[in-house]
Order: C-alpha cells, then structure tokens, then sequence
C-alpha cells in the first residue's frame, strides 16, 4: 500500500499508524536521522542472475514507499529486525533485482558495513540472524521511559512513578533516605522522559546515543 509523505517533522520519512503495534509496524526513519541507512541503484537483472535478488527474497519482510521526486524508500523488519533502504535510482519492487551499493569514504562508510552485512545474510538464508543484531543494552531504559511517558500523560506524580516502576515497599522504605538515591533515580528518569518526548528520540540511531 501506498501512502502519501508526512508533513509532520516526527523523523520519520513516512508516517506509520500510530494504532499498528509494534511488531507490526513499519516504519521508516529518515536516512539523516538514521545513519545505517544503505543508499543503493537498483537494476532489474534476470532472475537466475548470480548476484541478482529475486521478488520472493524480500516480500515477506519489504516495506516500500515512495516520495514526491518518485525515488523509493525502503525498510525490511520482521517487527523486530529491521534493514533501511534509500533507493537512489531505479526500483526495488521489480521481479529481480541488482542492487549497487552507495558506499563511500571511511567516517560515512563504517555505520553501513553492519546493514550491508545482514542484508546479504537475509537474502542468502532468508532469514535475519540473530548474530547479527546483538541486544541493546539500552532497549530496556527505553522501554521504562515509555511507561514513564505514559504515567506522566496520566497525571501520576514521581512517587507514583516510584511506586509502579518499584514497589511499594521499596519506595516507603527508602524514598525519603538521606542519600536520595531512588527519588534521585526517578527524577533522571522523568527528566530523561521529557526531553525525549521534546524531540530527543530523533537521536536514537545517531552514533553514541
């Protein structure tokens, strides 16, 4: 399906259903904001051409759009994976396809050797390995700033935050100790929330965020 840009500066080139859940979803960041993003020619080929990428390779993980210039953008997840594809010339959505990799320099290269690998393991196996996207350790504070998020839409003060992320029993205990360590510690976290919320998510993907 096709769907028309957003207008919307949220970071991504094309908006997603808020409503679609996560594993899902499909969404498609902007190549600035998203430096693995691969920028590639795509040739149409012979489907038995020995470096060419038939249709069925890519279908069950492909998301494809495409912007007012006509040039597509591209993103393969099985919800939890996922490669970016920006398709300076041609178009993927072919029966087969030769794809030229826009690799250049060395600083601009290196965040693209990662994808370019996994997108060579994903066409040859017709899978995503695991090998090749280690864990994050960071998902897990994302995953509580989003709770905290949503606490905060709620009303819920950061005692109450405490209470949910914590218990209630930690936080009578040692909420008001004078080493003010786990008030101290929501406090990073809703701070951390806010300026998220303001924006900062957009730099995720960036190199040492």
């Amino acid at each position: 399906m096709r769907r028309r840009p957003s207008r919307v500066p949220g970071g991504c080139t094309f908006a997603e259903n808020p409503n679609r859940p996560a594993p899902i979803a499909r969404i498609i960041w902007h190549a600035d904001l998203d430096p693995g993003t691969l920028h590639v020619v795509a040739l149409p080929c012979a489907p038995d051409h020995p470096d060419g990428i038939t249709r069925d390779r890519l279908t069950p993980w492909l998301a494809v759009e495409t912007d007012r210039e006509g040039r597509e953008h591209a993103v393969l997840s099985d919800g939890w994976h996922r490669i970016r594809l920006d398709i300076d010339q041609g178009s993927i959505a072919v029966e087969a396809v030769l794809l030229r990799y826009q690799l250049a320099g060395t600083v601009s290269a290196e965040p693209k050797i990662l994808p370019l690998r996994r997108l060579i393991d994903l066409c040859r196996r017709g899978r995503f390995a695991r090998s090749l996207f280690p864990d994050d350790p960071r998902i897990a504070r994302w995953v509580t700033m989003l709770q905290v998020h949503d606490a905060l839409a709620a009303g819920a003060t950061q005692r109450e935050i405490g209470v949910a992320l914590f218990g209630e029993a930690r936080i009578a205990q040692d909420w008001n100790a004078a080493n003010d360590s786990l008030r101290s510690r929501v406090r990073r976290l809703v701070g951390g929330t806010q300026t998220m919320a303001r924006g900062g998510y957009r730099r995720l993907l960036l190199p040492g965020r």
